[in-house]
């Protein structure tokens, strides 16, 4: 989810520069806005997934155990706000949303006053909000694995212990170095 979110970012900061002639007018904002319904997706079965299984402890000091929480509530927040407030965008003049041209979501809410404009400051907003957060959550990760040299990062990757990271990462290398002299 995160690599598609990063990506969404960009193609929405690609996109609002485009003029009507240039090629991927349409074309962007079409893959944005299919592309966002399939993070609601995923963001709805993340969800259930989260409440019908336990997740492991978050580990460190007691005040990064409460930040760590509460960062991954705002993140789950944002997300959720990013995803209304492109709907709300996209369906303001009453046309659904169209997936890859599969299904359309059909638009149910419309009807305040500049719908698509005020959706629009909230949603550029909560997308650079969550972009940040994104950032110092990263250094956050990268500063325990270097400095404090514990398992979250690892942990993070989906890895059991940093041996299995390290093992894993060093195959990849292997496997690319080797690759790259044929």
């Amino acid at each position: 989810m995160a690599i598609l979110i990063i990506s969404q970012f960009f193609l929405g900061e690609y996109m609002v520069d485009l003029d009507y002639y240039d090629p991927w007018y349409n074309a962007a904002p079409d893959l944005h806005r299919s592309f966002g319904v399939i993070v609601a997706i995923l963001l709805i079965l993340r969800l259930l997934w989260r409440l019908s299984n336990v997740h492991p402890a978050i580990t460190g000091k007691p005040w990064e155990q409460q930040a760590a929480r509460w960062l991954h509530r705002l993140f789950y927040g944002l997300v959720i706000a990013i995803v209304i407030s492109g709907y709300l965008i996209t369906t303001a003049d009453g046309q659904g949303i169209s997936v890859f041209n599969w299904f359309e979501i059909p638009a149910s809410f419309q009807g305040f006053k500049n719908q698509e404009d005020v959706a629009g400051e909230f949603h550029e907003w909560f997308t650079h909000i969550l972009i940040l957060l994104v950032g110092l959550h990263t250094l956050a990760a990268l500063k325990h694995h270097f400095i404090n040299h514990d398992t979250t990062l690892s942990r993070m990757l989906g890895f059991s212990d940093p041996e299995q990271m390290e093992q894993r990462i060093n195959q990849t290398t292997t496997y690319n170095h080797h690759n790259s002299k044929e």
